[in-house]
């Protein structure tokens, strides 16, 4: 097993390597404007410092989020180019699932919560490391406050909100290494894994206007 993790659904681009035991190789940087540019260099880092050519991967880990539209659409659209000139699989990883994996919190409950913008989280609770309470969803935190009082909470969102998050914690952003452990483990019990299908929980920004007139020439 040679699994290839890339996650750009915050403003952190991250990408890892893990051959089924340990992470071999890692690299991220934070950069919320240039995702389509930092990507593709950070796989190339990644598999230069493991020794190893892309051919040799035999599988593909891409967080899906929650997150903006197009940063998303980055990372997914990366791996799903990879996963197809390479055949191998695809698999998606809840974003979020990821921060909880390295969250350090050995048992729960626990929140987290990662920066929506427009004065949201996107955020889910958790039992554990690796189980989810429901699926994961976008308020204002003021709205979910009676929900995750007293939680400890880890993630971007949850230190942009002190109020609502009291007891928040690193790690702030996710990273691809979790992401590649936390794959690795549920393949080797043999769990099925997730399709690559983006979690965007709300539309774009970017929408045509209403009431938009065409123009034709007579």
């Amino acid at each position: 097993m040679l699994l290839l993790a890339l996650d750009t659904a915050t403003p952190a681009v991250t990408v890892a390597l893990h051959d089924g035991r340990d992470v071999v190789a890692s690299a991220g940087r934070v950069d919320a404007r240039r995702h389509g540019e930092l990507l593709l260099p950070a796989v190339d880092r990644v598999l230069a410092d493991a020794g190893v050519k892309l051919d040799a991967v035999t599988g593909i880990v891409v967080g899906t989020g929650p997150g903006p539209y197009t940063g998303l659409r980055v990372g997914l659209m990366t791996a799903d180019t990879f996963g197809l000139a390479l055949g191998i699989p695809v698999h998606g990883m809840c974003t979020l699932d990821g921060l909880a994996y390295a969250s350090g919190l050995d048992e729960g409950p626990f929140v987290v919560a990662t920066d929506a913008r427009r004065k949201e989280v996107y955020w889910a609770r958790y039992e554990d490391p690796r189980t989810r309470v429901g699926e994961p969803s976008v308020d204002r935190p003021a709205d979910i406050a009676e929900q995750v009082e007293g939680l400890p909470a880890v993630g971007a969102g949850a230190l942009l909100y002190p109020d609502t998050f009291p007891d928040a914690r690193d790690p702030e952003h996710v990273s691809a290494a979790a992401l590649a452990s936390l794959a690795a483990a549920r393949i080797a019990a043999g769990e099925e894994l997730p399709a690559p299908r983006p979690l965007y929980l709300r539309r774009p920004d970017a929408q045509v206007p209403k009431n938009y007139k065409v123009v034709t020439p007579k």
